[in-house]
């Protein structure tokens, strides 16, 4: 989404909550107010040096679009903590080599489930759901296009039930669903798309609704190697065809 810099906004209020990704890293807060503030995860261990919980800040960024009644998404340029101290997302300068990616420990991940009510649906700055945080629960996240197909599930008070890998650390726990659904029993299968050749890009996403998200084969995600499944309802095994 392009971003031009004279629709920039600057909103205050006093931090709520961390949200983290599945990856344990700290990608966006919550104000008190229930705005939702994004940034990119390479942020996350200056800002939560920077900034403390109940500390009021000042955000400059972009608000998402299109976003249902009630919700307030920023997508964050800067953050100033009230003791004067700022975390900006800075431009590589002309000229300079990409920044390596963050490197991730694969053991770091953990099978994990939730279930609850939620609390509160999140949105990427493009205004897609993307996520969802429970109550006195973790944070569950899924590709935006699973978030459209399942949107009239994903209402706050809705109860939800999800599994999938995720970790937990002192800013909070969070999850990559493999499996949504109101319960266990009646979760279904979803994934972020099929992955293109030797982890290329997607080449295309499958159809939305449940029994597109149903077939494994079709997706590129898998378990990292030698993870144990996620934990799911328990599943009676067909009964024995007899022989002839």
């Amino acid at each position: 989404m392009a971003m031009d810099a004279a629709a920039t906004q600057t909103v205050s209020g006093r931090v709520q909550q961390w949200i983290v990704n599945p990856n344990g890293e700290v990608d966006g807060l919550l104000l008190a107010d229930g705005t939702q503030v994004a940034f990119p995860p390479h942020l996350s261990a200056s800002l939560t040096q920077a900034v403390k919980l109940q500390e009021t800040v000042q955000v400059t960024g972009w608000c998402a679009p299109g976003l249902p009644a009630g919700a307030s998404v920023v997508r964050a340029q800067s953050i100033k903590s009230a003791s004067g101290t700022t975390a900006a997302d800075q431009p590589p300068s002309e000229g300079a080599p990409p920044a390596p990616p963050t490197p991730r420990a694969e053991s770091a991940l953990q099978a994990m489930n939730a279930s609850g009510k939620i609390a509160r649906v999140l949105y990427t700055d493009r205004g897609d759901a993307n996520g969802v945080m429970l109550i006195n629960g973790p944070t569950v996240r899924f590709a935006p296009h699973i978030g459209a197909a399942l949107a009239d599930k994903l209402k706050p008070g809705a109860t939800l039930y999800a599994s999938g890998y995720g970790s937990r650390s002192a800013f909070g726990s969070a999850l990559e669903a493999t499996r949504i659904g109101s319960s266990a029993e009646t979760a279904v299968d979803v994934f972020a798309g099929p992955a293109g050749p030797a982890g290329g890009p997607a080449r295309g996403r499958p159809p939305a609704g449940p029994e597109a998200m149903r077939d494994p084969a079709r997706a590129g995600i898998r378990p990292p190697a030698g993870m144990p499944p996620p934990p799911a309802a328990a599943v009676q095994p067909p009964a024995p065809s007899s022989a002839q």
